[in-house]
């Protein structure tokens, strides 16, 4: 299944909505630090609920150290700096679907190590700056698994 990573993430209940979406789609969620928020958070228990227990999540100090865990993975960096739609891609299993931090999007240095292939982005109305970081997660990350026609799913 696909890799979810957070970069920086600093709301607790759009982290809590990605765990409890990761518990539903299959896919694991990487959390890169500094988070913005502590795990015990009462917002992102309520908002993950009872699927901390159904989803898998690793934490890493850095972008270094989960860029080296990813491997041979391929990144795609979902930013609105995109050079093209996330529908157009053909995404494979085990793909990495990286997010920035709702503040701040991804850091220049982060993004000058994804390929300008590897950004997408999501359309929408012009003069916007962004969709909920969570409802772009969702989006891409059901798009990535109905390439594979729901695979594992009901």
């Amino acid at each position: 299944m696909f890799h979810i990573a957070l970069f920086n993430p600093v709301m607790a209940a759009n982290t809590g909505n990605i765990i409890r979406l990761c518990a539903n789609n299959g896919c694991t969620l990487h959390l890169i630090e500094p988070l913005g928020f502590d795990l015990e958070e009462k917002k992102l228990r309520r908002a993950g609920l009872d699927y901390h227990d159904l989803s898998r999540v690793e934490r890493y100090p850095n972008f270094a150290a989960f860029k080296q865990a990813m491997g041979q993975r391929t990144v795609y960096a979902i930013t609105t700096k995109g050079t093209r739609g996330y529908t157009e891609a053909n995404f494979k299993a085990d793909d990495v679907l990286l997010f920035g931090s709702e503040t701040s999007g991804l850091a220049p240095d982060v993004m000058a190590q994804i390929q300008p292939s590897e950004r997408l982005r999501v359309p929408m109305m012009p003069n916007n700056r962004s969709l909920n970081l969570s409802n772009t997660v969702a989006l891409v990350s059901y798009e990535a698994w109905r390439q594979h026609g729901f695979a594992g799913g009901n």
